[in-house]
């Protein structure tokens, strides 16, 4: 609101003793008086003057009149103000009648500069990482929110800095991207045909919803693109601007991107069109019309339109050589993404939409190459409505695995998310089942080997109190596992779980396979050598205690600004390669 905004402002004349700056279109007044009348001139060379000595009997050199008050320069460092209210004339007046100055009587001194002189170690830490923060649907509805998110955002990471890289002599700054507002779409004709029976939420969608419905139009859809491919390169060329040595010294470029943010960033960056999709399916049709039997008539057509095509396309490429192309380019943006940072977000749904299938190699390439982006990663609540993930976009067999869990933020010596190895989302599967007795004794020791089971969403707390009390391992029940770590903070490895034991009758019944061939797996839980992915991209925050699920569905998509988890998550990820690069050279000291 306007009553929260706090006016910044450049002090440049302060006042004698309190050091309170005068306001600021006075004091561009005089300031611009005293460099027309004295610039060149030498100041005394001490600051460390007496700055409240009085001025007797000097002559006023030079004199400014200004709307309540006037000012005298005595010499070049010596300035007052004087007000020139009625009461404040008369006091003057009976003063100097009685032997004292007019200085030393009515006169505040003013001085240009502050008390302190400024330093070059002075000043803030260089920023050697931006972070560009793109906000999702219902940015119309409440305009700052962005900003005041990216706020809390910050403050949060300022806490996750000092605890954990404070020995560090750079730092990441977040710069919220607003770019909802500034965009007309269809101007009011969504609201002209809006009914006004319960109209208050009637209006809270057309400012939120509608910007998917957006999105999926043909016609509003390269606005919504072209706002916020514009609003991040004026923003960088901004911030390259105030801060020159940014490019120069290597600087990097993350984004953090929000529900549907994610996407329409996601479409810029790889420059993804739907006219693209549009002419892959013909060319499908092609094919098929190809493979099929047809007559020869329809032989001779089809040649015809085939032939026909390649001359228009040959036309078109000669039109666009001549002239700009009517059809909009792919956005370009003017630095390369360092980390892709992806929250809440349904990105993986679109992507399903739009044809993109698993692959056989586990590389990022297969949905965003590393040529425009170095690392995508794809935070998610596992009770967000929206989210979904990505990893089984790459390799099928991915979604029958754990996305990593999110360190607490208070964990101590938390084990390297490289360093995870992927473990199971449910107990081992198979097709027929296991004597109870056949998979008691094949389990693991929970003092030899910790076993990676996954929880399931559907336990209560009291199962998993009684199943943490008894400790008893066996992943060959169903429903037996339970991942432990996501009710109770662990101060080793927070990956190192204990296993459940089945209280109910129900749970004995083993799970079979529905449509998903085995994976090759260990008597550890852990997956044995297989087709991985190169790095993980699918991370999950961990659930509360006492945390309701049908609440938290609620209000886990908009509750990630101020997590603690995630502060430290993005950073962990910005400052690895300068941590990399300062340990390097301490070995080389030593």
């Amino acid at each position: 609101s306007e009553t929260e905004k706090i006016p910044v402002m450049r002090g440049q004349w302060f006042i004698d003793g309190t050091w309170q700056p005068l306001e600021e279109e006075e004091s561009n007044l005089i300031e611009q008086e005293h460099l027309n009348r004295f610039k060149g001139q030498q100041l005394q060379e001490s600051f460390d003057m007496e700055v409240s000595k009085p001025v007797d009997g000097k002559e006023a050199i030079h004199s400014l009149k200004l709307s309540r008050n006037h000012v005298d320069w005595h010499s070049v460092d010596e300035v007052y103000l004087y007000s020139d209210a009625t009461t404040s004339k008369i006091a003057r007046t009976v003063t100097q009648k009685l032997g004292f100055s007019k200085a030393s009587s009515s006169g505040t001194r003013l001085h240009r500069g502050y008390v302190e002189e400024a330093t070059l170690e002075d000043k803030p830490p260089q920023t050697s990482h931006i972070v560009f923060v793109v906000h999702g649907i219902g940015q119309k509805m409440d305009q700052g929110r962005i900003i005041k998110n990216t706020a809390m955002m910050r403050d949060t990471a300022r806490k996750v800095e000092e605890k954990y890289f404070s020995n560090l002599a750079t730092h990441v700054e977040f710069l919220p991207v607003e770019w909802r507002s500034k965009l007309t779409l269809d101007g009011d004709t969504v609201d002209s045909i809006t009914p006004d029976k319960v109209r208050g939420l009637r209006d809270m969608l057309n400012s939120s919803a509608m910007d998917i419905m957006y999105y999926t139009s043909p016609l509003y859809r390269d606005e919504l693109v072209k706002g916020l491919q514009q609003e991040l390169n004026r923003l960088y060329t901004l911030f390259c601007s105030r801060n020159p040595e940014f490019e120069e010294k290597g600087g990097k470029v993350s984004i953090v991107s929000h529900s549907l943010g994610c996407v329409i960033t996601y479409d810029i960056m790889t420059g993804w069109n739907p006219v693209r999709l549009y002419e892959q399916l013909l060319q499908k049709e092609e094919e098929e019309l190809e493979d099929r039997w047809m007559s020869y008539e329809e032989q001779r057509l089809l040649e015809e339109l085939y032939l026909t095509k390649q001359r228009l396309r040959e036309i078109e490429e000669r039109l666009h050589g001549l002239k700009a192309s009517t059809i909009a380019k792919p956005p370009v943006l003017k630095f390369k993404v360092e980390n892709f940072f992806c929250m809440g977000s349904p990105l993986a749904v679109f992507l399903a939409l739009r044809g993109i299938r698993p692959g056989n190699s586990g590389s990022q390439d297969h949905i965003l190459p590393r040529t425009i982006c170095n690392r995508l990663l794809n935070i998610f609540h596992p009770t967000d409505p929206v989210a979904y993930r990505l990893e089984p976009l790459i390799l099928k067999h991915y979604s029958n695995i754990s996305p990593v869990q999110i360190h607490w933020y208070n964990t101590a010596n938390p084990l390297p998310y490289e360093h995870m190895k992927p473990s199971f989302l449910n107990p081992t599967k198979e097709p027929t089942s296991v004597p109870d007795s056949e998979s008691a004794s094949a389990a693991p020791s929970p003092t030899t080997s910790p076993v990676m089971v996954r929880r399931h969403y559907g336990e209560s707390i009291t199962n998993i109190g009684k199943a943490s009390i008894l400790g008893a391992a066996s992943i060959g029940k169903g429903l037996g596992g339970m991942l432990f770590s996501r009710f109770g903070r662990s101060s080793t490895t927070p990956q190192t779980m204990e296993t459940g034991k089945e209280g109910a009758e129900g749970e004995d019944k083993k799970a079979s396979t529905v449509g998903t061939p085995p994976l090759p797996h260990s008597s550890s839980g852990f997956l044995e050598p297989t087709v991985e992915l190169e790095h993980r991209i699918d991370f999950e925050l961990r659930e509360g205690l006492v945390e309701s699920r049908y609440w938290s569905a609620v209000t886990s998509h908009t509750a990630y600004w101020s997590s603690l988890d995630i502060a430290l998550f993005l950073l962990t990820f910005m400052y690895k390669q300068d941590q990399e690069e300062t340990d390097k050279s301490n070995l080389d000291t030593i």
